[in-house]
Order: structure tokens, then C-alpha cells, then sequence
């Protein structure tokens, strides 16, 4: 019998009534024992999954989105240009760094690790290991303007890209900095690289290079909480997670770093170049006057042979990765067939709508300043697909804009400071953070926020500000509670509580970037000065050099660069590639539903 009903059971002295989910059958079975009663929970669940390989097959609802014509207007063009100019001066800053980053420990460094040691380097093994070059790199520009030097891209590389189709994130150490040395940057680095595959249920691949701690810094590295050890714990919690982890030792993984090969799940072990050990020869002769070489007291042999740390053996590094992309074909991940994914794509691709207007445009909509911002639906017009947007609230609050639009055929939820975050502001953002959570529609934070709180200098002030207090707490309540995967952009200032509302980096979303022109700060340069007591006229000279030493420090440690470089974000990215970056980010959130058996319980991988 076929049922339209939702799934219920119904009790009676001599009879079980069960009803599937809607679209299932109608089940009745007279004087149930256990036997009966496990074949209809069998074949309840066969219907369930019947139910979810079926929705796998729909397609998304139509959408008539209103179009967002936002021109380029004539009155436009002096902000315009000024922002485009500053922009133009930021990109400049952005290829400087980012060419520093890209040859690592420098050339001399580079020729040891290739010639003399006869590896790799971190970027060709990259490309043998991932499908493509077109990663999502994380925090290239870590490390940089450090107080104990620059660290290029920490020490390491991170970031997300594809293995047999199957978006996996990577930490690959590069050995041409510091000789692979970790830094407290480098394990900050390592710990958000986790943190984002914890979050969004990604596979993890190590590529181990490293001669461990970096000694004279060991109290920023190895006593806290959110320090070295805690690599280590993540891996054991991703593990019982099923979170898949697999490890290559190319190169030394001395100290600390030969914890990482021995708690994946799987690890290969390149010969001659790769070597795990606690201590290694230098320390055994100090210790015991013993002469050993690496290779005999942690290769590659001794561990696949004798100890059992490894599990996998290979000659040289090709095969290495070779041997970790077969393993991630192991994985229990069933995506979609080639056949039916290019006919998905090929739907998609004409479902979407590239922007009515151009992303070239966005730079000039980069605000240098607060000051200098355009009505942010400029920017949203030029991210969404077909620029269309249904606006949410559209007369209330205005100063802050929220609604629904597709970017690359995935529904989103957006949520753009369009000025002060006042108190029907907040309210507003609050309702439809709650409405997109109750939906199950990521949300898209595009933040500019006020430079400084506003003053209380009179009752009726007060008032107002005390309103806007409660109505923006209940604003950071709805964003933190909210289930749904967040990302945020910072396409103009991040500064003060009004960026926890809007989703900053504290309120843990799944990504944060920051456009090139982006400030972070309490306040932003050129606003400290309310900040400061009033006192009498004659140190009036001294509030005013108090004023401007904070205010030039608040110019450069605001910076996007300098923000950056401490790891406050996942990155720089330049405003033309927001909308790519956004549909990475999407696809790599959507990529857990694909895990087969995760409801299963959790347990401990158990080790040799």
C-alpha cells in the first residue's frame, strides 16, 4: 500500500502499524514479535536511503531573483577612481609579497634542498600529488613582519585541492626555510589547516620535511593548549572522527615531527631521503658515543621492515605520491559517476549566470577608507549569478543589507554592512541569520564596519547606543548558534564588536578573507583620538602626539599584510577573485555529504 503520510508508528493490543517516510509504503503486521519488528526497521531504513538517493536526483527550486542594476554612475567616479588608485598600490604590495613567498628560503637554500639532498621542492611535489594546480592555497603570506624575522608562508604550505577528484587538504612542509624548522607561526599554521578539515570533514595529507622546534623559541611552541602538542591531539580526534589522514615522510621528521607520520592512519616512507626519528645521530654519539648513520637508525627500511611505524615503501618521491593518491582512492567517499558529474556540470554551468557587471569593477569598490564606501549591493550585484538578489527587509535597517542569491548555482544567504551597524540593523541581521539557520542556506558576510563605536555624549545618546548594544548582542548570539557553514569577506574595515556580528574570525567561520585594502583594528587610523582622556589645555601638545603615534601604529599594524602575516584570516585574496574563491569554498563545504558511514561509532585507530 503506498503512503503519502510522514513516518509514524502506531500501537494496538494485536497489531503494529508503520508508516514510512513520504512517498514509502504502508507496512501492517498483525501480532508483531521481534523478527517482524526487525524487518520493518530494515525496511525502514531501505526506504530512507531509497528517500536520500532519490533527493540526490532532484533539482534545486527555480529561481526568479529580482536583477540588482547597480551602474557605475557618473557621481560615483571620484570615490571610484581614489579606491582603484589605492587598490592599484595594494595589489602592487600583494605580487611584491607574494613573489617573496614563492622562493621560499631563497636561492641558496633552494639549490641545497634540490642538489645537495636531492628533493623535491614543496610545490613540484604538489603538483605530483594534487589533480591540478588550481588549489585554494591557505595563508600564503603567514609569516611575514614577524618579531623574530620572516618566516615565508610559515614554514609551510597549506591549502585545499583535489586528489582523484576528492577535495583533501594538504600540509606540506618546505624545507628550504629554516630547514623545515617550526616556528609558532608554523605550528599556528599547521592547527587552523586541521581546524578547517575538522570543520568541514575534509581528508588531511602531511608531507613531513621537518627538523622539529625551533629550540630557542620552545615556550611559544610547546607548553600551551593551542601549541605543538595540540597537532597531535587533532590527529587522534579527526581519526576517531573518520576523518581520513594519510602521511608521505619525504625528508627528516625529527623531535616532535615524527609524531605526525605515526599517528596517520597510513604513511609512506621515501628511501634515503626520508628519516623518522626522536633524536637523531648527532644527539646519539652526544648521548651514547655511538656512530650511526640516518638511514640505519630511522629510514625507510628499518621503519617498513622492522619497527612497522610506516605502512607503504617507496624508491623515490614520484612513487611516493603515486602511493598516496592510490590510498585516497581507498577512501569511503562515493561521488558522484563521471557521466552523470559532467552531466551535473554541464547543467550547472548553464543554470549559472555570469554578474551583469564586471569583476574588473571591484578593486574600484575597494574602499580605502570607510569614508570612500559605495552602496555595498555594488559589490553584491557583482558577485551573484545573473547579479540577481532578493533582498530581504529591503526598507528596514537599511544600513545593513541581507538576502538570498546563487553564486555558481549555490544558494546563499548574504549579509553586507551597508553603514553603522544600528539597532533595527542588528534586529534585521539577527532575523535572517535565524531564517537562513532554520533553512540550512550557508551564509556570506561581506564586512565594512564602522571605524569607531559611537560616542555617548548625551542621555538620549546613551539610550540609543544601550538599544544598539542589545540588539547587536542578540545579533552575535544568532551568528555563533547559527549550524550552517559561514564565510566571511572583509572588503573594507574590520574593526571594533561590530565584527563579531558580521562574523569575524572569533566566531568561527568555516573561511575568512581579507581584500588586499581590508583594515583590522579596535578602531581605524585617524579615529583614536575619542578614544583618548581629555585632560587641560596645556597637554594639549601631549594628546596630540599621543594621538599621532597611535594613529601611525594603527596604519601599519591594521594593514591587510600585517593581519596576514599573524594568521588573523585564511588569507589575501584580490577583489576580481572573490567570486572564484567563493565557489571553491562552496564546493568544498558541499564535498561531506559525499562520506559514507559516519553515524557509525566512534573509535580509535589502533597503530603497530
Amino acid at each position: 500500500m503506498y503512503c503519502n503520510h510522514v513516518g509514524k508508528v502506531r500501537w494496538s493490543c494485536s497489531h503494529q502499524l508503520i508508516v514510512s517516510p513520504p512517498g514509502g509504503w504502508l507496512v501492517w503486521i498483525m501480532n508483531p514479535g521481534p523478527c517482524s519488528l526487525l524487518l520493518a526497521e530494515q525496511h525502514w531504513h531501505c526506504s530512507v536511503r531509497c528517500m536520500s538517493s532519490a533527493a540526490r536526483k532532484r533539482r534545486a527550486l527555480r529561481s526568479a531573483f529580482p536583477v540588482l542594476e547597480q551602474p557605475l554612475q557618473p557621481i560615483h567616479q571620484h570615490v571610484y577612481e581614489s579606491n582603484l588608485r589605492n587598490s592599484i598600490a595594494c595589489h602592487k604590495k600583494y605580487v611584491e609579497l607574494s613573489e617573496k613567498v614563492r622562493i621560499g628560503g631563497g636561492e641558496n637554500a633552494i639549490t641545497r634542498h634540490t642538489q645537495r639532498n636531492r628533493k623535491l621542492l614543496v610545490r613540484d611535489r604538489l603538483r605530483l600529488l594534487l589533480d591540478d594546480e588550481d588549489f585554494l592555497e591557505l595563508s600564503p603570506l603567514a609569516g611575514l613582519g614577524l618579531p623574530y624575522g620572516d618566516i615565508p608562508s610559515a614554514g609551510c604550505l597549506t591549502g585545499i585541492g583535489r586528489i582523484n577528484g576528492l577535495w583533501c587538504v594538504f600540509i606540506a612542509n618546505d624545507a628550504t626555510v629554516k630547514g623545515g624548522t617550526a616556528y609558532p607561526i608554523t605550528v599556528k599554521k599547521q592547527l587552523r589547516a586541521q581546524e578547517v578539515a575538522i570543520q568541514n570533514r575534509l581528508p588531511c595529507v602531511y608531507l613531513v620535511d621537518s627538523g622539529g622546534a625551533f629550540l630557542p623559541l620552545q615556550s611559544e611552541i610547546f607548553p600551551d593548549k593551542n601549541q605543538g602538542g595540540r597537532t597531535f591531539y587533532n590527529e587522534a580526534i579527526m581519526s576517531a572522527m573518520k576523518i581520513p589522514q594519510v602521511s608521505v615522510v619525504c625528508g627528516s621528521c625529527t623531535a616532535g615531527g615524527a609524531y605526525i607520520p605515526t599517528m596517520a592512519e597510513e604513511a609512506v616512507m621515501v628511501h634515503r631521503i626520508g628519516t623518522i626519528f626522536l633524536g637523531g645521530p648527532p644527539l646519539v654519539k652526544a648521548a651514547t658515543g655511538e656512530e650511526v648513520t640516518p638511514e640505519d637508525l630511522g629510514g625507510a627500511r628499518l621503519h617498513a621492515e622492522v619497527s612497522g611505524c610506516v605502512d607503504h615503501f617507496a624508491w623515490e618521491e614520484k612513487e611516493a605520491y603515486e602511493c598516496t593518491r592510490n590510498i585516497i582512492s581507498t577512501l569511503n567517499f562515493q561521488l558522484p559517476e563521471e557521466e552523470e558529474e559532467d552531466e551535473v556540470e554541464t547543467k550547472k554551468r548553464k543554470a549559472e549566470e555570469e554578474p551583469l557587471h564586471s569583476l574588473e569593477e571591484l578593486p574600484g569598490l575597494a574602499p580605502r577608507s570607510y569614508n570612500y564606501s559605495l552602496d555595498v549591493k555594488m559589490v553584491v550585484s557583482r558577485l551573484t549569478d545573473g547579479s540577481r538578489f532578493q533582498e530581504f527587509k529591503a526598507r528596514y535597517g537599511t544600513t545593513l543589507i541581507t538576502g538570498f542569491a546563487k553564486i555558481h548555482g549555490h544558494l546563499m544567504g548574504i549579509v553586507a554592512n551597508n553603514g553603522e551597524l544600528s539597532y533595527e540593523a542588528a534586529l534585521k541581521g539577527s532575523h535572517f541569520v535565524q531564517l537562513c539557520d532554520q533553512r540550512d542556506v550557508p551564509l556570506l558576510f561581506l564586512q565594512n564596519t564602522s571605524p569607531t563605536a559611537a560616542p555617548t555624549l548625551s542621555t538620549a545618546q546613551a539610550e540609543v547606543n544601550s538599544n544598539r548594544l542589545k540588539a547587536q548582542g542578540s545579533m552575535m548570539s544568532a551568528v555563533a548558534c547559527a549550524s550552517v557553514p559561514k564565510i566571511t569577506v572583509v572588503i573594507g574595515g574590520c574593526h571594533g564588536a561590530d565584527s563579531y556580528a558580521m562574523c569575524g574570525r572569533a566566531f568561527d567561520p568555516n573561511f575568512l578573507f581579507l581584500w588586499p585594502n581590508a583594515r583590522v583594528s579596535m578602531v581605524a587610523p585617524g579615529h583614536c583620538g575619542s578614544l583618548l582622556p581629555s585632560d587641560s589645555e596645556q597637554e594639549e601638545e601631549k594628546n596630540k602626539k599621543q594621538e599621532d603615534d597611535l594613529n601611525r601604529r594603527l596604519t601599519k599594524e591594521s594593514s591587510a599584510f600585517f593581519s596576514s602575516g599573524r594568521l588573523w584570516d585564511d588569507g589575501v585574496i584580490l577583489p576580481q577573485d572573490t567570486r572564484k574563491v567563493l565557489r571553491d569554498c562552496l564546493d568544498i563545504i558541499k564535498q561531506q555529504q559525499y562520506q559514507l558511514s559516519t553515524d557509525k561509532l566512534k573509535t580509535t585507530l589502533l597503530r603497530v
